[in-house]
């Protein structure tokens, strides 16, 4: 249930819409693939996806319509350089984003994380930073820009408590969202309808300065 409000939240923030401040076309409604087709597409991905990522500190989890790898930061990027990714990292990172360059039917989205130490606005900044390392390696191996999206969310979206170091630790982190265009596209279209503040606060989420949700800034 997390992971679909987390995807719900991270997809309002990147629609133009979400802000409020401008009116726009009401768009199509797009159907979800049926969860025949959807459960066909995880068997097929997971164990290819747990492959690229083999040996890797990286973590793959299976979630109800999309495939979620997490990249902790600690041991990914380096400690004196925090937008710089390590050596190490590049190989499972370039795997993945050679799998997904010859499937045009994949959608990506790259979040990244922060603990809640400092101010929020440098945690988003850092977090944003973070999550376009990632993304600079997939275009690198020809993934095109209208399949990834990018979003740094500071400390919105813990998944440990913050008041010990390991639980800060495992907030900070970078998240590759992995599902089919055909359900990318389709929750896209549901958070686009036409009341999005009512939508986030659906998923427990506050609105963002509109500037802060434009993929790649």
């Amino acid at each position: 249930m997390f992971a679909n409000k987390s995807l719900a939240f991270v997809l309002c923030l990147l629609l133009a819409g979400c802000a409020g401040t401008e009116k726009s076309k009401k768009p199509l409604a797009v159907a979800m693939p049926s969860p025949k087709v959807t459960k066909a597409w995880l068997d097929d991905y997971e164990p290819r996806v747990r492959e690229a990522i083999k040996d890797s500190h990286f973590e793959l989890e299976r979630r109800e319509n999309l495939l979620v790898v997490t990249a902790p930061v600690q041991g990914t990027f380096n400690p004196d350089r925090p937008f710089m990714l390590l050596p190490v990292t590049l190989g499972p990172i370039s795997r993945v984003a050679k799998l997904l360059e010859s499937d045009n039917d994949i959608g990506v989205l790259v979040i990244g994380h922060a603990d809640s130490s400092g101010a929020a606005a440098a945690n988003r900044e850092l977090s944003h930073e973070r999550a376009r390392a990632f993304t600079a390696i997939f275009r690198l191996s020809g993934l095109k820009q209208n399949r990834l999206m990018v979003k740094g969310m500071g400390s919105d979206m813990p998944r440990a408590a913050n008041d010990s170091v390991e639980g800060r630790a495992l907030n900070r982190r970078v998240e590759i969202l992995l599902t089919s265009k055909d359900t990318m596209q389709a929750l896209v279209a549901k958070y686009s309808q036409p009341a999005p503040a009512a939508a986030l606060v659906a998923v427990g989420g506050k609105p963002q300065d509109s500037a802060d949700a434009v993929p790649g800034k």
